[in-house]
């Protein structure tokens, strides 16, 4: 098929990667240009300085930046995305709110353009493993164009409902997350003020019901104090917002998401900013 993919950063350099070994023709947009150049010179295929250029004539065209007024401006803006598609469909993987994702679909639909809003889970190792999970909303149409490809990148491709349910999806993921890794920075903590071989009693319950991705993934790190990998503070921060501003609108209690995310705050302002989340623990374990 004839793509174009609009953001090459952790997650879209890696995922673009996997479409064009798959053999699909890329045409590839990233603001920062060298990227773009650099992931040419590795995968093939052509860049664009322009998203609309890029965009032209694709079969699909995914998107993945990173936030509301970076989507605007790539899809909408002067130049954009949907300045230059006039048939196929435009995916979004960026993590927003549902809010655009609609908007973003009816300016789509009003020009013959299918719409999904697709954001992904699993962090930048899962899209250099092609083993992320993608949360799709949009129509069963577009979906049944664009999942056979996504599933380059996707261990895991849901359609969840109508537009903005994939960021929707997300969001919960986002609860869910934050909630479990303060959870494991308590626990962990806890077990190391009272003798335990952390590490150990770490390993022992992952196996068990209070077993999680996380668990099993960061709780070494998080005892060594390594957090200078994974996904930032400042992004994980950004994607509460999102959620706190949904529930809002929602009428939906957040309260440990709310204390997360003050938590969250208290990590940047010891210049943890692009710390891995997993760093709640350093609020715990140097107080």
């Amino acid at each position: 098929m004839k793509l174009a993919f609009l953001g090459l950063g952790v997650m879209g350099y890696p995922m673009a990667g996997h479409l064009a070994r798959a053999g699909h023709q890329l045409t590839v947009y990233n603001r920062t240009a060298a990227k773009a150049v650099a992931w040419c010179k590795e995968y093939g295929g052509v860049s664009r300085p322009r998203p609309a250029e890029a965009a032209a004539d694709a079969d699909i065209a995914f998107m993945c930046v990173g936030n509301d007024n970076d989507v605007r401006e790539v899809a909408l803006g002067p130049g954009g995305a949907l300045e230059g598609m006039t048939r196929g469909v435009l995916v979004d993987h960026s993590t927003v709110s549902a809010e655009i994702a609609r908007e973003l679909e009816t300016t789509a639909q009003g020009q013959g353009v299918g719409f999904l809003d697709a954001p992904v889970s699993g962090g930048q190792a899962g899209a250099v493993n092609g083993r992320l999970t993608v949360m799709v909303g949009g129509t069963a149409e577009s979906f049944r164009i664009a999942e056979p490809v996504m599933k380059h990148y996707g261990l895991a491709v849901t359609l969840m409902g109508p537009s903005g349910s994939g960021q929707l999806t997300k969001m919960v993921n986002q609860i869910l997350i934050a909630g479990a890794v303060q959870g494991i920075a308590e626990g962990l903590n806890f077990a190391q003020k009272v003798g335990l071989d952390a590490a150990k009693a770490a390993g022992v319950i992952a196996k068990g019901a209070a077993g999680s991705w996380q668990l099993e993934n960061r709780f070494q790190t998080m005892l060594d104090g390594k957090f200078d990998f994974g996904f930032a503070v400042d992004w994980m921060r950004k994607d509460l917002a999102i959620c706190l501003a949904e529930a809002r609108r929602a009428k939906a209690a957040l309260p440990v998401t709310a204390l997360v995310d003050q938590f969250y705050e208290r990590v940047q302002e010891r210049g943890g900013g692009r710390w891995d989340t997993s760093s709640l623990i350093h609020l715990l374990a140097k107080p």
